[in-house]
């Protein structure tokens, strides 16, 4: 985008100045800053639309700048640059908010695409207030989900969704796509699970007509379709070995080659994957490739299950028959219960076929508990007539100035520090002696904040 003022941070003359020579070339202004106090004064005089730090610099490094810039200036994009190999260290920069990270020697076509990626981004409409309308629900799960979406917009990194099936990791992915930069390239979803072995390459990469038998024509693959914008793959844990491998490879070259073709085609994708499977034990059990893991997991997003945010379910029901039936059919207070005491080991998924089927079943519009058919294997959380009461039942009283849920919070906080503090602030251990799994503990060290 023209008339841009560009930041650009280095302490290596030469590469200063191709940095500068490349930004002016195409219509912007670049400021060269030699140093992190150079760069921190240029910070305090003037605005710019986006910056690009060297990780090292004379008198500090480009964490530093990255730091000051998310707590002054949230809406400027930063690039980090790295040396070659320094892999870790860009994970670390895209973790803290980086848009993106380029590594030496400087590819200067993936400079200009992500330069002006990062500018689309920039003088896009905030996405703060902007409502994500494929999430339903105002539960503190969904907050917490819904403020990690706005933040993963912005920035470039790959993102890595693990949640139950039907928990709407898809929704999760295209909500990130829809208030990016890239909102208005395309969205391209793919099953990993679904596609045959022997055509995977093909449908990843495409290929050249007469390449083998049945190619009649030329075809693009997932890669070309969804250049420009962001290649959601679910079910990734299900890719072979063979195919992690060139997967890998695209993904770190930014490159493909189409099947029968002897030409790379160069590819600006954005990378969401999801997995219902554990990816560390695949990881451990050699049935995931390790590097690979690390380059899809650089930033790692848990969508609840239905179980945990109950408080949506009326919401996702009064949603689904407003989307499908236009609100001409209602729901009793009955099978309102019925429903919000179930289990729902499908998730989201399973409310909306049991909702599907219920219309069907019903009589006069209206969905009575006689048509909600669940799953006899999976028994409701809430059995009065199942659960032995005791003769007399505690009283709890809420201190004044709380509500139910900011108290249960700060029971959960309190619980959950003495088990990390006892564990030695070991979350594995700490998750042992409370008897919730590891990602379990996660989840609610991130919902109640506790670093």
């Amino acid at each position: 985008m023209a008339n841009a003022n560009i930041l650009i941070i280095d302490d290596e003359p030469d590469l200063l100045e191709l940095l500068e020579l490349t930004v002016s070339r195409m219509g912007m202004t670049a400021f060269p800053a030699v140093s992190k106090a150079d760069a921190l004064h240029q910070l305090s005089q003037q605005g710019f639309d986006l910056c690009l730090t060297d990780m090292s610099l004379p008198d500090g490094n480009g964490m530093d700048i990255l730091r000051h810039a998310q707590q002054h200036y949230p809406l400027m994009p930063l690039i980090m640059i790295t040396a070659h190999g320094s892999m870790e260290n860009a994970i670390e920069a895209m973790k803290a908010g980086a848009f993106d990270f380029l590594a030496k020697p400087v590819d200067l076509h993936k400079l200009r695409t992500q330069i002006n990626n990062a500018l689309n981004l920039q003088h896009a409409v905030s996405n703060e207030d902007t409502p994500l309308q494929t999430l339903v629900g105002d539960s503190a799960a969904m907050q917490i989900l819904q403020d990690q979406i706005r933040k993963l917009a912005r920035s470039q990194a790959p993102v890595f969704i693990h949640g139950e099936s039907g928990s709407g990791k898809e929704l999760v992915a295209h909500g990130i796509h829809s208030l990016s930069g890239k909102s208005k390239k395309p969205f391209v979803a793919v099953n990993c699970g679904a596609i045959p072995s022997e055509l995977m390459e093909s449908e990843f990469f495409g290929h050249k007509k007469g390449s083998f038998t049945g190619a009649i024509s030329d075809k693009e693959g997932f890669f070309a379709a969804a250049n420009g914008g962001t290649l959601f793959l679910d079910e990734v844990a299900d890719l072979p070995l063979n195919m992690q491998v060139k997967l890998l490879r695209a993904i770190q070259e930014n490159k493909i080659r189409p099947v029968g073709s002897e030409k790379e085609i160069a590819v600006d994708v954005r990378i969401i994957s999801a997995s219902h499977k554990n990816l560390d034990a695949a990881v451990n059990n050699g049935d995931f490739r390790q590097d690979l893991y690390y380059r899809l997991n650089v930033i790692d997003l848990n969508v609840p299950a239905l179980r945990e945010r109950k408080g949506d379910i009326p919401l996702l029901i009064k949603h689904f028959l407003e989307k499908d039936h236009k609100s001409r059919y209602q729901i009793s207070q009955q099978a309102m219960d019925m429903l919000s005491a179930y289990h729902f080991p499908g998730n989201v998924r399973e409310l909306e076929n049991i909702l599907q089927r219920a219309v069907t079943l019903c009589d006069e519009q209206i969905i009575n508990a006689s048509d909600i058919q669940l799953k006899v294997t999976h028994k409701p959380d809430l059995q009065p007539t199942q659960q032995k009461l005791p003769d007399q039942l505690p009283h709890y009283e809420i201190p004044q100035g709380h509500n139910l849920e900011t108290y249960l919070e700060e029971i959960e906080r309190s619980l959950l520090m003495e088990a990390l503090e006892s564990s030695r602030w070991n979350r594995t251990a700490a998750a042992e002696k409370l008897g919730i799994s590891f990602r379990s503990m996660r989840y609610r060290l991130k919902k109640l904040n506790i670093e």
